[in-house]
């Protein structure tokens, strides 16, 4: 009922959003006087607030069109690698002719596999993280699909397809890769890499690296895990489950809706998001074209959240922050005990930021004592000091301190002879596959 209630709202908005459109686009237009007045930058100022915040957010674009590299222009088109109902892996390709203008012959770097967090925000919240690796690295994205826009027929997604789909991606990408899991990946890209490495899989990656993590939420708990622990299973499927309007091709799914999970966002850091719709409001009167463009980007991204699957949000929520499964030993993959300290062939990486308030201290570095058996040499952990949870995969101080680690990291562990034989018989299958099509 409450998703219905909450279409109806935007339903009974509309009017009034369409006529706050209109007198934003009147007292905006330089052909107006009044809008060179204070009454009118006033009222401009209030129909652009209100529009902004009544208004849905749809899915935003990476639109990541070049890199550069040695400095020269290269330009990028994403490509679709790997595709099922819940997820796509996307390849942000570097165009080839202009790679052998950049180094004048031939060049392979490390593959990348970001998978990117499911649990409210797009893909494209990682935009920063992507352009940073893009120079020096051949990346792939996990895009998640909102729920709300898979068919009933399309089966469920739960914890263990999550796992399916991250062993089913890094088999397409091949032996070699490096996977980087930011955020709430890291346990199911922990248990696919430990199953891969259990059936000693040929296509185990090379590294892999967890950021902020929640691989042992036991470990300095913070706000969110409390709430997870302290409520019960039952409260979370009564309370926040709900059943996806007609009026969408994954009707009658069962979801965590996105727009509770936006409120639970901005609930856990309310006055900061007050104070910046206000400062958003005064920028708009004084003409402060920089600030006001800076919050829009920030808010068209923030805002953009999709549903998820309720078997995937209670089984998480279920395994991952009350049971602590994987942690203790007691994590199933489709009946399979999954095993960590199979894992001896991948380097490990763990970074962690020092003010975290969503992944505490120690929460990430669990992975280590989980994989054990992993040599002492292919075992990395890094703390950045002064950075949030944000700032762990994103902003001046990743880009500056954390990605050139992260870089070194995979360089450590990059064949590149393996690399270029690997994409010589890559090119040659596809090839095959298209004659043959």
């Amino acid at each position: 009922m409450l998703y219905h209630l909450y279409e109806l709202n935007h339903a009974v908005l509309h009017p009034l959003r369409e006529a706050a459109g209109l007198g934003k686009k009147l007292f905006d237009s330089k052909l107006n006087p009044l809008a060179y007045t204070y009454p009118g930058k006033l009222i401009n100022a209030s129909c652009d607030l209100f529009e902004s915040l009544t208004r849905r957010y749809g899915k935003p674009e990476f639109g990541l069109k070049e890199t550069k590299i040695n400095g020269q222009p290269v330009a990028i088109t994403e490509e679709i690698a790997w595709e099922k109902p819940f997820c796509r892996l996307v390849h942000f390709k570097r165009n080839e002719d202009d790679m052998m203008k950049a180094y004048g012959k031939e060049h392979h770097d490390p593959r990348l596999l970001i998978v990117a967090p499911l649990s409210g925000h797009y893909a494209t919240l990682l935009r920063g993280t992507v352009e940073a690796f893009l120079p020096e690295h051949e990346v792939y994205i996990t895009e998640w699909v909102d729920a709300r826009d898979v068919p009933l027929y399309e089966g469920n997604f739960d914890l263990n397809t999550y796992v399916d789909y991250v062993i089913e991606m890094l088999q397409a990408l091949g032996p070699g890769a490096n996977v980087m899991a930011i955020c709430q990946p890291g346990p199911p890209v922990l248990a696919a890499i430990s199953v891969m490495s259990e059936d000693d899989d040929p296509a185990l990656p090379a590294t892999m690296t967890f950021m902020g993590s929640p691989i042992d939420t036991r470990k300095s708990p913070t706000a969110p895990n409390h709430l997870a622990k302290t409520r019960p299973y039952s409260w979370f499927e009564n309370n926040v489950i709900y059943t996806v309007p007609i009026n969408y091709q994954g009707a009658f799914r069962r979801v965590y809706p996105g727009f509770l999970q936006l409120t639970g966002f901005i609930t856990m850091n309310t006055e900061n998001h007050v104070n910046a719709h206000k400062d958003y409001f005064n920028h708009l009167i004084e003409g402060d074209c920089d600030s006001v463009q800076k919050h829009r980007e920030f808010y068209n991204e923030y805002l953009s959240v999709l549903d998820l699957t309720k078997e995937f949000y209670l089984q998480t929520i279920s395994e991952v922050f009350q049971k602590h499964s994987l942690a203790v030993g007691e994590f199933y993959h489709n009946g399979r005990l999954v095993k960590p300290e199979t894992v001896t062939k991948v380097a490990l990486m763990t970074v962690e930021g020092e003010n975290d308030d969503i992944s505490g201290i120690g929460q990430t570095q669990a992975a280590h004592d989980l994989c054990k058996n992993i040599p002492q040499e292919m075992q990395f952990d890094y703390i950045q000091p002064g950075v949030g949870h944000y700032g762990v995969f994103n902003g001046k101080r990743f880009r500056t301190e954390i990605q050139p680690r992260l870089r070194d990291f995979f360089r450590s562990f990059f064949d590149v002879n393996k690399e270029a034989a690997l994409r010589k018989e890559q090119v040659e299958a596809k090839d095959k596959e298209t004659k043959a099509a």
